[in-house]
C-alpha cells in the first residue's frame, strides 16, 4: 500500500504552483493536496476552473484558468504566485495532452496539438516558473514512461514527452548555478478516479500488475511523495526519475494482451495520464 509522507520540515511556508491539477482523484490534485499537507502555500491551475476552485478550496490556496500550451497564462499563473503570496518555491506541471495516432495516420493536428501542450507547454512553464522563483527553488515535471517504454499508439505524444526530458537536462544546468533544482518523474499506469472503470476489471488489473515488480499499479500519492521529495530535501537536479513500482525492468502490456482491447473501455488516453 501506498502512503502518504511528511516533509512539513521542509516545505512549510513554501509557495507552489500546480498546473494540471482539476481531475478529483487524479495526480495533479494529489500533489496539491500533498503540498497543501505539508505547509505549503499553493496555487493550482488547470483548463477548466470550476473543479479546480473545489481543489483550492479544500487547500486554502488559489486557482487560476491556465492552458498549459498558452505562454500568457503559464505566465499569468506565476504573477498570481508571486502577487498573492510574495513568491514562489515550487513549480510542479502535471498538465499533459495524450494525442493518440499511429506516425502512419497522424495529422499536422496531432503533431501541433501534441507538441504545443507536451512539449512548448514545458518549456513555457520552466521560463516563467524559474523567473519568478528567482533562486533556491524547485521545478518538477510530470513525465511518462512511454518516453523509454513504446506503447502504442502514443508516438507523438511520447516524443513530446520526450523533448520535456531533455529540456529537464539543460534547465538542470542552466538553473544550477541559482539552486534551483529541475527534474522529471515518470509514471506508468495509475489508478486514479478516471482509470478507476478500467481497473474495475480484475483481469484488467492483474496484466498491469504483473508487469510491475512491486506487484500493483500505481496510485496518485505515490506519485504525490516523490514530488514532495523533490521538492524537498532532495539533493538530485537534472532527472528523469522512474516512478512505477520498478515497471521500467519490465515492459507496458501490449493492447492486444488487455480484455477487449483498450478501447473497450471507451477511454484511449494513457493511463499514466489520468
Amino acid at each position: 500500500m501506498s502512503q502518504q509522507f511528511d516533509f512539513s520540515d521542509n516545505l512549510k511556508g513554501k509557495v507552489a504552483a500546480v498546473l494540471g491539477a482539476s481531475a478529483n482523484g487524479g495526480t495533479g490534485w494529489a500533489i496539491a493536496e500533498a503540498l497543501a499537507r505539508c505547509g505549503a502555500k499553493v496555487v493550482v491551475g488547470a483548463r477548466t476552473i470550476d473543479t479546480l476552485q473545489i481543489l483550492a478550496d479544500k487547500v486554502g490556496g488559489t486557482a487560476i484558468s491556465c492552458d498549459a500550451g498558452n505562454e500568457s497564462q503559464v505566465q499569468a499563473m506565476a504573477q498570481l504566485a508571486l502577487d498573492r503570496y510574495g513568491g514562489l518555491d515550487i513549480a510542479v506541471n502535471s498538465a499533459g495532452l495524450p494525442v493518440m495516432s499511429s506516425i502512419e495516420d497522424f495529422t499536422q493536428k496531432h503533431l501541433d496539438d501534441s507538441i504545443r501542450v507536451n512539449y512548448f507547454g514545458q518549456a513555457y512553464f520552466i521560463k516563467h516558473m524559474a523567473k519568478a522563483i528567482g533562486s533556491n527553488g524547485s521545478i518538477v515535471f510530470v513525465s511518462s514512461m512511454s518516453t523509454t517504454h513504446p506503447v502504442l499508439p502514443h508516438a507523438l505524444y511520447a516524443c513530446a514527452k520526450s523533448a520535456s526530458d531533455c529540456l529537464v537536462r539543460y534547465a538542470a544546468l542552466e538553473y544550477g548555478p541559482r539552486n534551483i533544482r529541475v527534474n522529471s518523474i515518470l509514471p506508468g499506469a495509475i489508478l486514479s478516479e478516471m482509470t478507476r472503470e478500467a481497473f474495475s476489471n480484475q483481469a484488467f488489473v492483474d496484466i498491469y500488475a504483473s508487469q510491475v515488480p512491486l506487484g500493483r499499479i500505481g496510485k496518485p500519492e505515490d506519485f504525490a511523495n516523490a514530488v514532495l521529495w523533490l521538492a524537498g530535501p532532495s539533493y538530485v537536479t537534472g532527472t528523469n526519475i522512474q516512478v512505477n513500482g520498478g515497471n521500467q525492468l519490465t515492459r507496458m502490456p501490449f493492447l492486444s494482451e488487455l480484455p477487449m482491447g483498450r478501447e473497450a473501455y471507451g477511454d484511449t488516453r494513457p493511463l499514466g495520464d489520468r
